[in-house]
């Protein structure tokens, strides 16, 4: 099993931020300060420092969930792993393939997840199902749509 990456280290704009806790003397920390967030508002304004919430994060790695994104790791900061591992979702369409029995199951974001192992989903997905999506192993994910008995599925876009 790959390691995953260290996180990320501060942005030097925020660095800078917080390096003027250290001075000791108010006028100069202040001046540190107002230097320090005036420089990470132009960084922010510029593109260069981009601020993300724990709701944005949230939602960026619900639409990335599935995908092979190392570099996304970042959005894992702070949360507990039942957050990281799965996800849940509803149904926009779902449609079967007439050889292999096998659904593709497009969702509410746009994800679109196709079965990978034949098994029988008894109650067929449709619009407006819910569906849990959780990171199972050596790289895969399951699907149970409606509460029933998980499927083996990947995300195909």
């Amino acid at each position: 099993m790959a390691a995953k990456p260290p996180p990320p280290g501060l942005a030097p704009a925020v660095q800078s931020v917080l390096d003027c806790q250290k001075i000791e003397d108010g006028g100069q920390r202040l001046a540190c300060f107002d230097a320090a967030v005036a420089a990470m508002a132009k960084a922010e304004t510029t593109g260069d420092l981009v601020t993300v919430d724990r709701q944005q994060r949230r939602a960026a790695r619900h639409q990335a969930f599935g995908l092979v994104l190392p570099s996304l790791a970042f959005l894992d900061r702070g949360e507990k792993p039942e957050e990281v591992d799965r996800i849940t979702a509803k149904v926009a369409s779902a449609s079967r393939n007439p050889q292999t029995g096998n659904w593709t199951v497009k969702l509410d974001d746009g994800a679109l997840w196709r079965q990978t192992d034949g098994a029988e989903i008894l109650r067929p997905p449709h619009p407006g199902s819910s569906v849990e999506i959780r990171k199972a192993i050596l790289g895969s994910f399951t699907m149970k749509v409606d509460g029933q008995f998980a499927v083996r599925v990947h995300r195909d876009n």
